[in-house]
């Protein structure tokens, strides 16, 4: 199966839940973006890498990325490879003495080492089929923007909302939250909208 690189394109927090976050992870030379729910710590973590930030004492990651440089043990890619129930699975792709290794890793403890090895990221065309997102302009200019924001997507809170909604609401909405660059409520709505196409 072909392998789709991705690239670190943001860390988003979410505007209506304390505490969420996504990593969003971009297709490299495509459209399309793969945001995944991560934790607070992990978000720290890989923020620091990121931003090239040197904590005065090493964070979990830079000591697990410490170690494999102490050992002569080389990252040399992280594979996003299978997506269940909502929950992404990880591996990472290790070279020691010559020989490859695969580790099973959490996704989020996976981009935090990547980062800091500066490995490459991929996933497989199916998980970003089912769990991607394209970032679309809305259509018809001024006049469609216009129209996308007359029902406010900060009103619309919990599970409850999305369930009354039509799909082309929802669809809508999910434009409006992605401009707002809100990954974690962008999930939720994709999720929603997956679920009412599988049922047709």
């Amino acid at each position: 199966m072909k392998k789709i690189e991705l690239e670190i394109v943001a860390l988003s927090h979410s505007i209506t839940q304390t505490h969420s976050y996504a990593v969003v992870l971009g297709e490299v030379n495509g459209l399309r973006r793969l945001p995944i729910v991560i934790g607070g710590f992990e978000a720290q973590a890989i923020a620091v890498a990121l931003e090239r930030m040197q904590p005065s004492r090493p964070l979990t990651h830079d000591l697990f990325a410490n170690f494999m440089t102490t050992f002569s043990i080389d990252l040399t890619e992280v594979i996003i490879y299978k997506l269940e129930e909502g929950i992404f699975f990880a591996k990472l792709l290790c070279q020691a003495d010559g020989e490859e290794v695969e580790i099973d890793s959490r996704t989020s403890d996976a981009l935090a080492l990547a980062v800091r090895a500066n490995c490459r990221i991929y996933t497989y065309e199916n998980i970003l089929e089912a769990a991607g997102l394209y970032l679309d302009q809305p259509e018809g200019g001024e006049e469609g923007a216009a129209e996308a924001t007359a029902t406010p997507a900060s009103k619309v809170t919990s599970d409850s909302d999305l369930k009354n909604m039509n799909l082309e609401e929802l669809e809508t909405l999910l434009q409006q939250v992605l401009e707002q660059e809100d990954y974690v409520r962008a999930i939720n709505i994709r999720d929603e909208i997956n679920s009412r196409k599988k049922k047709k």
